[in-house]
């Protein structure tokens, strides 16, 4: 047993592997196979083997390793250990990279230091694998590199020589120098027993060296997967001059092949019992990937295709409108792949696209085996550790604190259900009620305290209390083990809860490995020195080692469903894969940009081109795609914009449809299942037995004895330009909810300017105004705001608007107080129209008493209506009037309105009146609303959006009023409401 093998393409590579081995090992002793050693490239290609090898009874099994890791190979004491872990030697070059930023803080934000030393970090551990010499930096041209790439390349220099006089070995170091131990014991003393490396493309400089040292053992072997047989010979010679098709998926393969100076034809398949799936796939997917200065050859080789019918008829191309039509149109397949006792597999580099599918499957009570993992940060307990390291540092946000109450391991250790009751009382009766955007200890006693309040459980405010202090007792600049250190008790106090134990936090694989990596920040927190760093670089370096591992839940999955990473294509095999998000940037994804070394760099030093990672996911789908049925499948667009089809599926769709008839028929019944599948995808989102077509727009009329019986002067024009509003606001008693992310919109800026100018107007009496009335009407505003809108950036940008309006106001306002005094400051009325049934209500922002007369005045930030707009449905000023005329103002004498104007303080002062404040102006506005008031109270129904004018934002009942299904230019619907 020696030399280089290969499997090709549609075969189970791991079956194949144990079935080759198990031939090989037939005649020899039980015992014999346990001296084997195996190097497999991932340890779920180890596990899949051990299975393998067990399925055809007992047996003892070979040593199975990992072609990264030598310490099993050699003897015990041998392995040089580690001393540094890599998260060390980042936190290391952290500092390093702050001391460049100080220098040249044009390079980036000092914030970003942490991400640099991670990338930096990453260069340096490629350079030692690929055994570069730090001379090789000095040997780069640099006389056409721009000044940016120069100055990185005197950092790199530094950098390199820092890494080489450390003293301690990397975790790549070591590796480096167990591989060299390992190669020499084999050169001194060879290994009598056979050494397989299998599964492995070859894709690291380290790899390729074990590889060499294997195949120079007598009984050394290696076996390579999903090796391409259908390329001519003359393609294949042209994948590796010049290094131009690193975005191959056989180039690779090839590269090894040249290093060795072995031809493809010499190879040997290891276990010739199992054909490939479906050959024909395999030479139509091969055409389709020739390398693209070589793909004139479609025109010649693509039409002695045989049998492309069969190639492509259980391939299945699905596009898909969205993410989440794919999301369900594949969760059919799979669900209708179980029915039919056939195991199906997801493959998918696209983690969103995969828990979306999981998240379908669920409907079913269908749990997929998940094999390759879910990212630490998107568990539970990484979600967790993430969203209060974001809010560490910094006030408490409404948003954030309940997205803490509603996560699912807060209060695992008290009472979940009431805390979950509890948590939602306060979100919808104080954090959504009144603006709150930073709540804090006394927000929430005083609303716990308020009679009106629903009950609410002293302990689980008093905890919810402490947690609030928590948080904000957070410091922004701390040690990074301090950090580390108080985390875990922030993270164990809102798990705990009114409990006893926070331990279930940490319960489960993703529970221990996030534990796992609060320990290891703390054991770590020494090399970034005792020296303060912001809570958001402890956040960026727990999001980064959350993001780098992976966890999976083994129990209670199906063992016919699965969802792998694109890796498992080589590993694992299935009777339907289904091949998701093939878009650009997803599969295959853009190579990762590398902030230290240009492309042109890279290639001059001899390091990898950032293609490499490309040409592995070719290879991947490559493999995938010579499964027995397959799904081709993509999302036309995204939620922002549309996307582009993957380059691998652009060009299996582009020979298709190019090689003739035969092509075209194929591609069309391609089509036509992948448009199957989205059509039963679409019927489980159609309810059962309701229309289907769109609402028409609603004009709810109501029963008799049901009436509008109060509204203020402001509601009026609602009634006027959208009755349905009225109708679902103070008949139906629903108000919206403020959202939970709250900002400082042009609403609190309108409140704040009305605060400020009743604060103003009630300090001053008289008719002059004192020399500092500029300072104090400033002071008035700056007040209003300290106390409204806990936003500093934009309280000085309100401030400086503010400022530019004062000059013009008060000149306006000295005029305004020679002609009379401030009487009724933001003052109530009440009108009762008896025969009517109803009453008209209104606060006035400011009325002045004159000489036998009386003016109002009514503030706005925004645009005041023209006077046509109020003489059409802005009626505010002149029901105000009619009201002053009727007495509804207490304390107002009956006086002729001799003036009523809007005061715009927004960005620029100015003032707007009515057409005409006349006797008869009146008395027409008040028949108007009486008419009104009695048609609405007579059956005219409450029609959506009656007159919009220059509405182009949403109303808050438009939603309700399924706004959208119908327009503007649509007739309205009479909807008779309750019982007849």
């Amino acid at each position: 047993m020696h030399g280089l093998y290969y499997e090709p393409l549609g075969v189970d590579f791991s079956v194949a592997l144990a079935r080759g081995l198990r031939a090989r090992m037939a005649d020899a002793p039980p015992e014999a196979l346990a001296r084997v050693t195996v190097l497999v490239n991932t340890s779920r290609m180890a596990r899949r083997l051990e299975a393998a090898l067990m399925a055809d009874g007992a047996t003892l099994l070979p040593r199975i390793g990992l072609v990264t890791d030598f310490a099993p190979l050699l003897p015990p004491g041998d392995m040089p250990v580690a001393s540094v872990s890599k998260l060390a030697i980042r936190l290391r070059l952290t500092q390093l990279v702050e001391s460049l930023l100080r220098v040249r803080p044009d390079l980036s934000p000092r914030a970003a230091a942490f991400d640099l030393a991670c990338g930096l970090e990453t260069l340096l551990s490629e350079m030692q694998e690929e055994e570069m010499l730090p001379d090789a930096l000095d040997c780069m041209e640099t006389g056409d590199l721009s000044e940016h790439w120069q100055r990185n390349l005197e950092f790199l220099r530094i950098a390199t020589d820092w890494l080489e006089h450390i003293g301690e070995l990397t975790p790549v170091g070591a590796q480096i120098r167990a591989l060299d131990r390992l190669c020499a014991r084999w050169t001194a003393t060879p290994p009598t027993d056979p050494v397989i490396v299998a599964g492995s493309t070859a894709s690291r400089a380290p790899t390729r060296r074990l590889i060499r040292e294997v195949l120079a053992l007598p009984q050394g072997v290696v076996v390579l997967p999903g090796l391409d047989s259908d390329m001519p010979h003359d393609a294949w010679a042209d994948l590796t001059p010049g290094a131009a098709h690193h975005d191959h998926p056989q180039y690779r393969h090839a590269a090894l092949l040249e290093m060795l100076d072995v031809q493809r034809d010499a190879i040997r398949r290891w276990d010739d019992s199992v054909q490939p799936a479906v050959p024909a796939r395999n030479a139509l997917v091969s055409l389709a990937l020739r390398p693209a200065p070589a793909t004139d050859a479609w025109l010649a080789e693509g039409p002695e295709l045989t049998d492309v019918a069969g190639a492509c008829r259980d391939v299945t191309l699905l596009t898909a409108p969205s993410p989440g039509a794919e999301a369900t149109a594949i969760a059919c397949g799979l669900r209708d792949a179980l029915a039919q006792d056939k195991r199906a597999a997801l493959i998918t580099p696209d983690r969103t696209l995969a828990r979306e599918v999981r998240a379908q499957l669920e409907r079913w009570d269908i749990l997929p085996d998940e094999s390759a993992g879910q990212p630490l940060n998107q568990s539970a307990p990484g979600r967790l550790l993430l969203h209060l390291a974001g809010m560490r540092g910094r006030p408490v946000e409404a948003e954030g604190l309940a997205i803490l109450l509603n996560h699912p391991l807060t209060q695992i250790g008290g009472d979940r259900a009431e805390h979950l009751r509890q948590a939602r009382l306060l979100e919808v009766a104080l954090l959504r009620r009144d603006p709150l955007p930073f709540p804090n200890r006394d927000a929430i006693e005083v609303w716990c305290e308020d009679p009106s309040t629903p009950e609410t459980d002293e302990a689980w405010s008093h905890w919810l209390c402490g947690l609030v202090d928590n948080l904000l007792s957070q410091p922004r600049m701390a040690p990074l083990a301090e950090h580390a250190r108080s985390h875990l008790v922030l993270v164990e106090r809102a798990a705990r809860g009114t409990g006893s134990s926070a331990d279930a936090v940490w319960e489960g694989p993703a529970g221990q490995a996030a534990l796992r990596v609060i320990e290891q920040i703390q054991a770590g927190a020494g090399e970034r020195g005792g020296e303060p760093v912001p809570a958001q670089e402890f956040n960026r370096i727990l999001q980064t080692m959350l993001s780098g591992e992976e966890v999976r839940d083994t129990y209670g999955t199906s063992d016919r469903i699965m969802i792998w990473g694109a890796l498992e294509a080589r590993v694992r095999h299935a009777d339907l894969v289904i091949l998701g998000g093939l878009n650009e940037d997803v599969w295959p994804a853009q190579p990762s940009p590398d902030p230290w070394l240009n492309r042109a760099m890279r290639r001059s030093c001899g390091l990898r081109p950032p293609e490499r990672t490309v040409g592995l996911s070719a290879h991947d789908f490559q493999q995938a795609a010579a499964a027995p049925e397959i799904w081709l499948s993509r999302a036309a667009r995204t939620a922002e914009t549309e996307t582009v089809p993957s380059r691998w599926l652009n060009r299996i769709v582009g020979l298709l449809g190019g090689i003739g008839a035969a092509g075209e028929t194929a591609l069309a019944g391609m089509r036509a299942r992948g448009a199957h599948w989205l059509r039963v995808a679409a019927l489980l989102d159609e309810p059962a037995g309701l229309p289907t077509g769109p609402a028409p727009r609603p004009a709810p009329k109501l029963p008799a004895g049901v009436r509008l019986d109060r509204i203020s002067v402001t509601a009026v024009e609602t009634l006027i330009r959208d009755p349905y509003h009225i109708y679902a606001r103070d008949i139906l008693r629903l108000r919206p909810l403020a959202p939970l992310r709250q900002g400082p919109d042009a609403a609190l800026r309108g409140s704040a300017v009305h605060d400020a100018m009743e604060r103003f107007t009630r300090r001053l009496s008289g008719r002059d105004l004192p020399p500092d009335a500029a300072d104090l009407l400033r002071r008035a505003f700056e007040t209003t705001l300290e106390e409204t809108a806990p936003w500093p950036g934009m309280r000085r940008m309100w401030l400086g608007k503010f400022d530019r309006v004062i000059p013009d106001f008060l000149a306006a306002e000295t005029t305004r107080r020679g002609l009379g005094t401030p009487l009724l400051v933001e003052g109530q009325g009440r009108r009762r129209f008896e025969g009517a049934g109803f009453t008209l209500t209104a606060r006035a922002d400011r009325i002045d008493l004159r000489d036998g007369a009386v003016a109002i005045y009514d503030y706005k930030t925004g645009t005041p209506p023209s006077p046509k707009q109020q003489n059409a449905y802005a009626k505010q000023l002149l029901l105000e009037a009619m009201m002053v005329a009727d007495g509804a103002f207490e304390g107002v004498p009956d006086l002729p309105v001799e003036e009523a104007a809007y005061l715009r303080v927004g960005n620029t002062y100015g003032e707007v009146a009515p057409a005409a404040l006349d006797a008869e102006a009146i008395d027409a506005t008040r028949d108007q609303l009486v008419r009104l008031m009695q048609g609405y109270a007579t059956g005219t129904p409450f029609i959506a959006r009656l007159a919009p004018d220059l509405l182009t934002y949403d109303g808050d009942y438009d939603h309700l009023a399924r706004y959208g299904e119908w327009d503007d230019t649509q007739p309205a619907t009479v909807i008779p409401v309750g019982r007849p």
